[in-house]
């Protein structure tokens, strides 16, 4: 039994909220390490759309072909494609150097893309804890 259907697109949205989250630490920390590069522009990933857009349209159920059959869902396909926006956030107090790093704001945005990123660990930890006492059947 695929583990789709257990939690329905649930596992799926968190894996995908993980990898998009590490890509944005990975941005951010790029960002932060060119803070004195002169010209620099800092980046950042925007998904947050695009996997509100992903789960609306892709969690049509598809009709079985018996009525005693479990209708299939498609979100997990649909979230598979969402790869997330690179776009260039220049700051628009960019210094003497043309550089838009604001370590400050970039600080802040690393300790919330982190908290976020544990949630998401810890909702996914959640579900395969709920899975390992229903299979002890400890419920």
């Amino acid at each position: 039994m695929p583990v789709n259907s257990i939690f329905g697109n649930t596992i799926d949205l968190l894996g995908k909220t993980l990898d998009l989250r590490a890509k944005r630490q990975v941005l951010i920390s790029a960002n932060l390490a060119n803070v004195e590069t002169p010209g620099y522009t800092p980046s950042d990933v925007t998904f947050e759309s695009e996997l509100k857009s992903a789960l609306t349209k892709g969690s049509i159920d598809t009709p079985p072909a018996n009525p005693r059959h479990i209708p299939l869902r498609h979100g997990s396909q649909s979230l598979e494609m969402v790869q997330g926006t690179v776009v260039q956030a220049p700051d628009a107090n960019a210094g003497l150097d043309g550089n838009g790093v604001e370590m400050e704001s970039e600080m802040s945005r690393l300790a919330e893309n982190q908290i976020m990123y544990n949630a998401s660990v810890q909702l996914l930890v959640k579900k395969f804890e709920g899975m390992k006492m229903a299979i002890r059947g400890t419920l």
